[in-house]
């Protein structure tokens, strides 16, 4: 249980009727879930809108309600939060709930069109080999320590997604290596999770059927780039087209790798 004013902090609030001193027990995003006590975040999504299915939230235990529109008429004792974007408060809130466990690990994401499954599998074996505990979040599973967890997406939603850091950190995780989609950045999954690295393997055109074009596709990765803080790392492919454009606008520090391009290491095939 968490108080609703703490798991409010740092969103974007335009308007907020009702208390915000209550205990909540969950967060949940499909009303199909809701429990007793729980916060519901009402999403605008491709197929459904959230903010269809405010009543069934409430009337199976919903006493908080993230929206971006305010229903017509509200239900007394329940608090609702009005922001300019749900599936950014959903990610904030959702940190929050679950004590901002990426300030607690060395958060590593891995971005491009292929080599991220390989990437973080070399890496989480090598740092176990070298006996760290560290944390796993991939399409084929989630793995914390020796333990295995099955996964449904590539990047998992805001709520799974903290769920998975918070047991990594009260495992003593110190590090989690993390696979980052498209989807999952533009559908802003990993919005607030404070990444230490993030390394660019490459970009070729896939996943047009989601972003339309090959341009939305590469402004998708680089917008996870743009959103790095300064005190991060950027590990770019300098072999790829478009690893210049990746890191033009962020404020991380760029290290480059490649074998046919200048950069800071460069690997041979032998």
């Amino acid at each position: 249980m968490k108080l609703l004013r703490e798991i409010l902090y740092k969103l974007d609030v335009d308007t907020i009727i009702g208390n915000t001193n209550i205990a909540i027990s969950s967060i949940h995003f499909n009303s199909e879930e809701v429990i007793e006590s729980a916060l519901f975040v009402a999403i605008k999504g491709l197929n459904n809108d959230g903010h269809n299915f405010i009543s069934k939230a409430i009337s199976t235990g919903s006493i908080a309600i993230i929206c971006e529109d305010l229903p017509k008429q509200t239900v007394d004792n329940v608090t609702y939060i009005q922001v300019k974007n749900s599936a950014i408060s959903l990610a904030l809130v959702a940190s929050n709930f679950f004590n901002n466990p990426s300030n607690n690990i060395q958060l590593i994401g891995i971005t491009g069109t292929n080599g991220k499954t390989s990437t973080a599998y070399y890496l989480f074996s090598i740092f176990k080999q070298l006996n760290f505990k560290v944390g796993l979040i991939s399409t084929i599973e989630n793995k914390i320590n020796n333990k295995s967890y099955p996964t449904v997406y590539t990047t998992p939603n805001p709520i799974e997604l903290n769920r998975l850091l918070s047991k990594m950190v009260d495992d003593e995780c110190e590090f989690c290596f993390m696979e980052v989609s498209s989807h999952g950045i533009l559908q802003n999954r990993t919005h607030g999770l404070n990444f230490n690295i993030a390394v660019f393997t490459n970009i070729s055109r896939d996943h047009l059927d989601y972003h339309n074009s090959f341009n939305n596709y590469i402004t998708t990765k680089k917008y996870f780039f743009d959103n790095l803080p300064t005190n991060a790392i950027s590990i770019i492919n300098a072999d790829d087209t478009h690893s210049a454009t990746m890191v033009l606008d962020t404020n991380s520090k760029k290290i480059f790798y490649g074998i046919n391009s200048p950069s800071h290491y460069t690997a041979r095939i032998l």
